[in-house]
């Protein structure tokens, strides 16, 4: 049986951006300020992060104002949604094939 490598998407590879499509896959939005906390990561890191994904056009980005004060939320789109599920799919194909071994 072939390993499934060309099926592994580079936008996935970087342990963050798992992380990210993850917690955009099961839930609706997320903010950024819950994305950094949740993440334990800086503003920096995650934002060089999100621009990544949101440029594969895997997340939509919505700004808006609560109050005074800026909100910046991200949403998985259905792009991404497919690449990540593909992505999954094939980094079990690979574990799977491994265990035969």
């Amino acid at each position: 049986m072939k390993v499934p490598f060309e099926k592994l998407d580079k936008a996935f590879e970087n342990r963050l951006r798992l992380q990210i499509m993850s917690v955009l896959m099961v839930n609706d939005r997320y903010d950024f300020n819950s994305l950094k906390e949740l993440l334990d990561t800086t503003d920096g890191n995650l934002a060089s992060h999100l621009k990544g994904l949101e440029k594969e056009e895997y997340i939509m980005v919505y700004k808006a104002f609560l109050g005074r004060k800026p909100n910046t939320t991200y949403e998985a789109t259905e792009k991404g949604k497919k690449a990540f599920k593909q992505h999954l799919d094939a980094l079990e194909q690979l574990i799977k094939q491994q265990k035969i071994k």
